[in-house]
């Protein structure tokens, strides 16, 4: 493998960046598989897509173009991309992987200025997760974003292969034209524990529990207080309930270049402080050691549940729940059910340069990511966790006709089909909401709601310093 070291001087920091070149890395992820046969990867596509041509531009690469420069902020699309090599063995290009993580806001900037200058060393691919995409998607960087159609992508399978509406939402520009999708789906439920569930409700049959926690908030608080009459907390902090009222509102936070903020989100000023003044959870903040502890009962009130997607499930409660077969810590005793709101927690969208010269292929990498929804396609090792062979791990895909088509069954949740529970909530989830300056933005507001919940400051002051923080730090207009 071969690997360089770029330093990028940004206004404070100086980053150091390594670039893996696709020489047969055999140190990767759970995420990739086989594209369409590509004997010819410098024409459009395939015999399996024949009506692309009504959709996608031709397009062919500049025969002089060696590389394919691809930056993203994990290791994931990077090594789906040693598999696309691996399993097309005529493929003519050098792949060179730019990998910076997103820790300390270093990834933007740093792929800002790699789209900005241009040349060679320019992305061709380049990946965005959801706390930004909407900047690369809709927002300031959206210039730099080719349509899918014209990287010879046929639109027409976003509709064959159920893609979730969602995501085509945020990937879609100002012009109406789709620059990017997502190769999973983050649509959210409700993860719970079996045990509880039976001891409270005597059952933990996910058709009965999403009636107890839901629909609406009204109905989570009264199981939240049947849970806490047995010793139980409902959640682990208010932070679990956060991106299910964030993702469930009408409106984003700006508007017409304004601030703006939906009572759905204003609300959560309230849920919180119900959810603490009443006890109901162990007053976590999520990501820290105390709210991972929840997961295996070493908290000071066992947890019903998380709000989530199934990445939460396989990369966040799993490997805390204490334990690797069933019997062991929490694993075993968990289900999903339909949660009491619809929304989305997540994921990561893959866009192409528009100016690369090897579109051809930069559009067919992509559509074998994203779209494809044959049995050789990512989205189907993906979801059946088979990338490396059989007893991978199973995720959630963008394409519902994969999912639909796949066994979603897993040991840590009872053997339950995750599947019945992510394919619908995929269609409850809307993107249409979102900002380029969600993360930043979201940072201020829940910092302020602890604020308030913990009695530091009255409600109504709580807003009034939200809004001051966005109008010092963001060229966002505040009434």
């Amino acid at each position: 493998m071969k690997k360089r070291i770029f330093t990028i001087l940004l206004a404070l920091t100086l980053l150091l960046t390594f670039v893996v070149t696709g020489c047969g890395d055999k140190d990767k992820t759970n995420d990739t598989e086989k594209p369409d046969e590509q004997g010819e990867v410098e024409g459009t596509d395939d015999s399996d897509d024949d009506d692309e041509g009504e959709e996608a531009s031709e397009v062919t690469d500049d025969p002089d173009v060696k590389v394919i420069n691809l930056w993203s902020f994990t290791d994931e699309v990077p090594n789906m991309l040693e598999k696309y090599k691996e399993l097309n063995p005529d493929f003519p290009y050098e792949i060179e992987s730019t990998i910076i993580a997103t820790t300390e806001g270093a990834y933007q900037p740093a792929l800002d200025e790699a789209l900005a200058s241009g040349g060679d060393d320019a992305p061709d691919i380049y990946c965005a997760e959801a706390a930004f995409v909407l900047k690369y998607t809709q927002g300031d960087a959206h210039q730099f974003a080719a349509p899918y159609k014209d990287l010879g992508i046929d639109l027409n399978l976003v509709d064959e292969a159920e893609i979730a509406p969602y995501t085509v939402d945020i990937g879609t520009n100002p012009d109406g034209d789709l620059v990017g999708l997502g190769y999973q789906a983050t649509g959210g439920a409700f993860i719970y524990r079996r045990s509880i569930a039976k001891d409270v409700w005597g059952t933990d049959d996910p058709d009965v529990i999403k009636e107890k926690i839901g629909p609406g908030w009204d109905q989570f608080f009264e199981a939240a207080e049947e849970l806490k009459a047995k010793g139980y907390a409902i959640v682990s902090g208010d932070g679990d309930i956060w991106h299910a009222v964030e993702n469930s509102s009408d409106q984003g936070w700006i508007v017409d270049g304004k601030l703006n903020i939906d009572p759905k989100r204003e609300e959560f000023l309230d849920l919180s402080k119900k959810l603490k003044d009443n006890d109901y959870h162990n007053d976590t903040q999520d990501w820290d050691d105390a709210w991972f502890a929840d997961m295996k009962d070493a908290g000071p009130k066992k947890v019903f549940g998380y709000f989530g997607p199934a990445w939460l499930i396989n990369y966040t409660i799993a490997p805390n729940c204490g334990g690797e077969a069933a019997g062991e810590g929490t694993y075993g005793d968990w289900a999903v059910c339909e949660p009491n709101v619809g929304f989305f927690w997540g994921g990561t969208w893959i866009l192409g340069n528009k100016d690369t010269k090897a579109k051809a292929t930069v559009g067919d990498i992509i559509k074998w990511i994203t779209l494809d929804s044959s049995e050789e396609g990512l989205q189907h090792f993906w979801a059946n966790g088979t990338l490396e062979g059989p007893g991978g791990t199973k995720d959630t895909v963008a394409s519902n006709k994969v999912m639909a088509a796949s066994d979603g069954t897993l040991d840590f949740l009872g053997g339950q089909d995750m599947f019945d529970v992510f394919v619908p909530a995929n269609e409850f989830a809307k993107g249409t909401n979102l900002t380029q300056y969600d993360e930043t933005i979201n940072t201020y507001w829940r910092d302020q709601v602890r604020e308030y919940t913990a009695g530091k400051k009255s409600r109504e002051q709580a807003i009034e310093d939200f809004k001051q923080q966005v109008a010092d730090n963001l060229d966002i207009i505040v009434d």
